[in-house]
């Protein structure tokens, strides 16, 4: 089990839930993922969990978490609006 710093977690703002931003999100393909967390680690929203799950409810799309990871298992897919 990794250890974890103390990270806050995303909360409703007052203008709802911050996924709704989001032109892409990122879709992880659990056959390349390593599991080594950095996706986590660079998350500027702390989005995504210690099972390396994103929530999309508040992810805002920005592909850093596609762009560090490197086995390439994140891909940014447009939202269907």
């Amino acid at each position: 089990m990794r250890e974890r710093l103390a990270l806050s977690r995303p909360t409703e703002a007052s203008s709802g839930k911050t996924g709704s931003w989001r032109t892409f999100r990122p879709v992880v393909d659990r056959e390349k993922c390593n599991a080594c967390g950095l996706c986590a680690q660079f998350c500027p929203d702390s989005v995504i969990d210690e099972d390396l799950v994103i929530d999309i409810e508040f992810c805002k799309g920005c592909g850093i978490c596609a762009a560090e990871c490197p086995k390439e298992a994140i891909t940014m897919v447009r939202e269907d609006r």
